[in-house]
């Protein structure tokens, strides 16, 4: 959980070259179950790093309602399930509750962008046929539960994608909408 977000900073801009998702790399030549996983990753990395690309502190603060997350919590919850994700792909425990962490915006989502990049490399690495053996685990007071990869499929990734879609309509409605040229379909900008 991160206990304090700085919301101070205006239009938050990374360098492109620095982060990874400016655009979706090349896919490769084979359909493997690593690759496949990997793939979907590199879709919600450069979904997110357009969905957070120069956001202002009132983006940040923005919410619909009042009793909704506004887009600063969002985005946590986003790294949280980040961590959720690598942690699961590099065969580890998930630990909760999480670690208290001060971080701020740009902090954030350097490394979530990070962590979903470290994830698919992981995956694309993975020369096993199927997730079988694999699992997502949760550690809390000392108790271990498991639950097949099918989970970490329809729970934290899927999770993830559909909060950074939030993020999109967010920023939409803070009066930032995201950069037109953006191509989910190509995975890069258009020009």
């Amino acid at each position: 959980m991160i206990t304090e977000l700085n919301v101070d900073a205006q239009n938050v801009e990374t360098n492109p070259s620095s982060l990874p998702y400016h655009q979706i790399p090349d896919y490769p030549e084979k359909y493997t179950s690593g690759n496949m996983m990997a793939r979907m990753i590199d879709g919600l990395g450069y979904r997110y790093y357009w969905a957070t690309d120069s956001l202002r502190a009132e983006d940040l603060e923005y919410k619909p309602s009042e009793d909704s997350r506004d887009t600063g919590h969002t985005l946590e919850h986003i790294y949280d399930l980040s961590r959720t994700i690598l942690t699961t792909i590099q065969k580890k425990p998930n630990i909760r509750p999480l670690p208290e962490e001060i971080i701020d915006f740009a902090e954030m989502r350097k490394r979530t962008l990070q962590n979903l990049k470290a994830a698919s490399d992981i995956l694309k690495g993975n020369k096993k046929k199927d997730f079988k053996e694999s699992e997502i685990t949760f550690l809390r007071e000392g108790k271990s539960v498991s639950f097949p990869f099918w989970n970490l499929i329809n729970g934290p990734i899927e999770d993830a994608i559909y909060h950074t879609g939030q993020i999109v309509a967010y920023r939409r409605a803070s009066g930032n909408p995201l950069n037109s040229k953006v191509n989910v379909f190509m995975g890069k900008n258009r020009d």
